[in-house]
């Protein structure tokens, strides 16, 4: 072995493939090209999806831009049932964001019915986990998405790696870890819109320390519709 592999199997741990694709695995097992995406992550706009058992809220800040630029589109329509938000680089939230629409209208125009929200968070784990087994930059974006169907309202979280997780209440993006724990001390399955509205900016005024100008969808048992 070279030293220049020696020297790269050093950075990357062991196992280094050097001819064929660049090696994925650091200390402990962790996957570097993912944790740096996660890190994209991390540095963007701070997002909060809450569910009760009457709707699912989707709200993400929208950080300054500057003068005589519009900011970038932060809620996303999937379908008439489906909404969607996401932190990190936009324009691999974009990209994800048409490969679940595509889903959707594959599904219409395939079973003549709208599609689960469930099979939405699989068909996206599947998409983004293939970019950790092939030789492609991971998307550095999380996604949250929020939906009605015959199960109820519906609330997934996927990560990067392609890991999916259902539940009430996530943050992503810009100090995730300070937005959720006020989630955590304030949720109630009883929230009306309104308040969880204020919770959800009052998570990311406790992130970011100021005052939050904001973007938010919500989905009833009617469907999705962003707000102004």
């Amino acid at each position: 072995m070279t030293e220049e592999n020696n020297s790269t199997n050093s950075q990357y741990g062991t196992g280094y493939n050097s001819g064929r694709y660049p090696y994925y695995y650091g200390q402990g097992g962790r996957l570097v090209l993912v944790d740096s995406a996660l890190e994209a992550v991390n540095r963007g706009s701070t997002t909060i999806g809450i569910k009760t058992p009457e709707f699912a809220l989707i709200t993400s800040h929208i950080k300054p831009t500057l003068p005589l630029v519009d900011p970038n589109e932060k809620i996303f329509l999937i379908d008439k049932h489906i909404g969607a938000t996401g932190a990190g680089y936009i324009a691999d939230i974009e990209q994800l964001i048409e490969e679940i629409r595509l889903q959707a209208q594959k599904h219409r125009l395939s079973y003549e019915s709208p599609i689960d929200v469930k099979s939405i968070a699989k068909h996206l784990s599947t998409y983004l986990h293939n970019y950790t087994i092939y030789a492609v930059r991971p998307q550095a974006a999380s996604i949250i998405i929020a939906g009605n169907d015959e199960t109820g309202i519906q609330l997934y979280q996927v990560d990067p790696s392609g890991t999916y997780l259902k539940g009430n209440g996530f943050a992503i993006g810009y100090a995730s870890d300070t937005a959720i724990e006020v989630i955590q001390k304030e949720y109630s399955k009883d929230l009306t819109f309104d308040n969880a509205l204020e919770l959800a900016k009052k998570a990311i005024e406790k992130s970011i320390g100021d005052k939050p100008r904001v973007e938010s969808g919500i989905v009833t048992k009617k469907g999705f519709s962003k707000l102004s």
